[in-house]
């Protein structure tokens, strides 16, 4: 028995077989014929010394050796085709694939891109929106936005401004509760999104921030901060809103935000990518684009009179 790797050819036909239990399928996925592929899995035991599968009648299954070598020879290859991927990507200057949670890409993101897409149109922009957490060694994704507080260690982090949130509701509803007292009897809409944080704020927050024991317990609950956006857009109620979520509906009206305290969060949303990955032109450009964006609206917190959380809870 040899010490030696064997041919990667012979692991690579191992590996597609043990995941199929099937050499046909095997075969057919490496467009081979079963006859090229048993070969090199003969091949490959002979390298090892003892046999990987038991040849039944219309089935193969793993011995004890197959089933050893199986779990690592999967990993291997996807480590490798992962490694293949992110080196190719570091030739490419003209795509860029970007992830980000699906509440920031609805209301922020997407409505904003089509200024970059204009001032790059070199520039084939991609979008995956979800909280999945990435890795960005392994996945096809160049840049990661997340909200949240997180330890970033090995990566490239760009942290932003920190969110705050305050009531919004339709310009409607707004007639009818007019004061922060008057919320104690209004519909209230509450985003549980936020509950992948630690210490999420709540209405209970808002209101001792302006002065007022209430802790509200019931309403409309949703797991995504835009669906909560959109509800009080509907005159739902009133959603305790993050700033960045809801800027635009603020901005174009559909919104209004009448009383003008806010809550200061320890989270913020982060730009993410590997090391070195940030001077690459297209990472640099989208990287630059954000950051002025988010920095072209931060006069809008001038109006408010913004809480930190931490001394809400310390009050």
């Amino acid at each position: 028995m040899s010490d030696r790797l064997p041919p990667l050819t012979a692991l690579r036909a191992f590996d597609a077989a043990a995941r199929h239990m099937s050499f046909a399928q095997a075969a057919a996925e490496l467009n081979v014929t079963p006859a090229a592929l048993s070969f090199q899995i003969k091949s490959l035991e002979e390298h090892l010394g003892a046999p990987l599968f038991r040849r039944l009648n219309r089935a193969v299954e793993l011995t004890e050796a197959g089933r050893t070598l199986a779990p690592g020879a999967a990993e291997g290859f996807q480590a490798l085709s992962a490694a293949w991927s992110a080196t190719r990507r570091l030739q490419d200057n003209t795509t860029l694939t970007v992830t980000a949670g699906p509440a920031l890409t609805a209301k922020w993101l997407a409505p904003r891109l089509y200024e970059f897409a204009r001032n790059h149109p070199d520039i084939d922009l991609r979008f995956s929106a979800t909280l999945r957490k990435m890795d960005l060694a392994r996945d096809d994704v160049d840049v990661a936005i997340r909200f949240g507080i997180a330890d970033d260690s090995g990566l490239y982090s760009l942290p932003v401004r920190k969110e705050w949130m305050t009531p919004v509701m339709s310009p409607e509803l707004a007639e009818e509760y007019q004061t922060p007292d008057s919320l104690m009897e209004a519909p209230l809409i509450f985003d549980d999104s936020l509950a992948i944080l630690d210490n999420p704020p709540d209405w209970q927050d808002w209101f001792r921030a302006v002065g007022i024991g209430f802790s509200p317990l019931h309403g409309a609950r949703f797991s995504n901060a835009d669906h909560a956006v959109d509800a009080a857009v509907a005159g739902v109620g009133v959603a305790l809103g993050r700033r960045a979520i809801i800027l635009k509906d603020l901005q174009e009206g559909r919104l209004v935000a009448p009383f003008k305290v806010a809550i200061e969060m320890e989270a913020r949303f982060r730009f993410l990518c590997l090391p070195g990955a940030e001077e690459r032109p297209q990472i640099a450009a989208f990287r630059d684009w954000f950051v002025a964006e988010i920095e072209r609206t931060a006069h809008l917190s001038d109006d408010f009179k913004i809480v930190p959380l931490e001394e809400i809870i310390r009050s």
